[in-house]
């Protein structure tokens, strides 16, 4: 049921960005009169679930029907019988694919994956994209990428309007952090409050390894007891940085919240909400401190200090085999810390949606700038839909999936905005090439150019699914 609920949020979320993605290619095209041939939400090859034409002064619909041969170059569309749709090609077919991995909106006189230059044999026609004036061409291009960002700016200004949000700020992690083996070998030890990194702030605490890796940070200022120390960051630590979540994770008391079923602890005289003080009678309250000292005992019996109602008290307990002593931890942090919650009114969580928007926009280029630097390594953590798919939650949190929509909003506009074609960048740079020098590129290079895109992107696909089933048997 996890699975399934997995994969029905990342198609959800996916058809609504590429949905929107398509429709500011078809606003800004329709409001410049270029023709649109088709808008399809999924692909469609060799058949569509569903499709639908207006013509005739009747809105024309098929199920599960097979797609027409396109017309030949200059073919007498008269001679079409009236219920054949390739008999009206000013109306725009609307439709939904079969494969739930992407969508179209095929334009009029435009090279993209949908067409190739055969299909602009024919003079050129007033309706067809490449008629119109470059700035036209430009914003039909960038219509997608647009929409993406705006819709991005909604949904972060719609979380934050009906739900608010709440962090916790690295100044009140008043425990510091706990560590992993990794920034254990990197010089971190549990109880550690990170200052800054390279003299920098940090304000949210769940972005110190973010923020850690993004400015590919050579040193860390940390607190440790009463002591600052600066804990130096080669270079060659960023590459395992990336692949080791969980660095820098909150470092809390041991405090019992009740008994695993069957705990062979659960007669043991300890009770919930007793804080764990001393195990053997070494000083310790942090849960990582705690796990440590109880897996230097499996199967064996140690003796514990507790606070309960003001006072400390010991009490003996059984380790298992695994180093657990089978007791539920207090999940509730607002008992141990500060939570700060903003709450946001309607008008005011419109800067605050642009701001959110802006900031993940940063940090999603400082991604990619990670990836296209081969020193990094990054470009093996270069994930697909599995990789998307594990980000969602297990149940269905309406305020997860709009959040994570609107990352993976941000995500498409900045991937779609590269440079490279076959994306919407590729055919940007060429229009403002033409812009810049006056001349514009032939239908057969842009047909060549596309052609390379495509190569690329199929190159990367293959990366990102290599990288996701390399995953799955680590």
């Amino acid at each position: 049921m996890v699975l399934f609920i997995k994969i029905v949020q990342v198609i959800f979320a996916l058809s609504i960005l590429i949905l929107i993605h398509e429709l500011g290619h078809y606003t800004f095209a329709k409001l410049f009169k270029t023709r649109v041939d088709q808008f399809y939400l999924f692909f469609n090859p060799k058949f569509s679930l569903f499709r639908c034409k207006k013509f005739g002064g009747k809105l024309h619909t098929k199920f599960f029907s097979k797609n027409e041969q396109p017309l030949p170059p200059d073919s007498d569309l008269s001679a079409l019988a009236d219920d054949d749709w390739r008999k009206y090609p000013d109306n725009t077919e609307y439709g939904i694919g079969w494969i739930p991995l992407g969508g179209y909106c095929a334009i009029a006189g435009m090279i993209d994956e949908t067409k190739d230059a055969s299909a602009l044999s024919k003079e050129p026609q007033p309706w067809e994209l490449r008629t119109k004036p470059a700035w036209q061409r430009f914003l039909i291009m960038f219509g997608g990428v647009l929409f993406n960002f705006i819709l991005a700016i909604i949904l972060y200004a719609a979380v934050l309007h009906h739900w608010g949000e709440e962090y916790l700020r690295n100044e009140d992690a008043v425990y510091g952090i706990a560590v992993n083996d990794l920034s254990k070998e990197m010089g971190f030890e549990n109880g550690d409050k990170i200052l800054s990194i390279d003299g920098r702030e940090i304000d949210d605490f769940s972005q110190i390894q973010i923020e850690l890796v993004h400015s590919r940070a050579s040193e860390v200022k940390v607190l440790r007891g009463t002591d600052t120390l600066t804990i130096e960051i080669g270079e060659e630590y960023i590459p395992r940085m990336l692949n080791s979540p969980g660095m820098f994770s909150l470092a809390y008391p041991f405090e019992v919240a009740g008994f695993m079923e069957n705990s062979i602890n659960k007669d043991s005289g300890l009770q919930p909400g007793d804080r764990v003080v001393a195990v053997n009678g070494e000083e310790m309250f942090l849960v990582p401190d705690i796990h440590e000292a109880l897996q230097a005992h499996k199967g064996d019996s140690i003796l514990v200090d507790v606070t309960r109602a003001g006072a400390r008290q010991q009490v003996g307990l059984q380790v298992d085999t695994t180093g657990m002593v089978q007791v539920m931890l207090e999940s509730d942090l607002t008992k141990f810390f500060k939570v700060t919650r903003n709450k946001y009114g309607f008008f005011p969580a419109i800067p605050a949606g642009i701001r959110k928007a802006c900031k993940y926009i940063g940090s999603y280029v400082k991604d990619l700038g990670l990836i296209f630097s081969p020193k990094t390594k990054a470009y093996k953590s270069v994930g697909s839909f599995i990789t998307i798919g594990r980000i969602f939650p297990g149940t269905w949190d309406w305020q997860r999936v709009w959040s994570l929509t609107a990352m993976l909003s941000i995500m498409l506009a900045v991937l779609n905005i590269i440079p490279i074609p076959g994306l919407d960048g590729g055919h940007i740079l060429f229009i403002l090439v033409e812009i810049i020098t006056g001349r514009k590129p032939s239908d057969k290079f842009l047909e060549v150019a596309q052609t390379i895109g495509m190569i690329l992107l199929l190159a990367l696909m293959v990366l990102a699914f290599g990288n996701d089933i390399r995953s799955l048997f680590k």
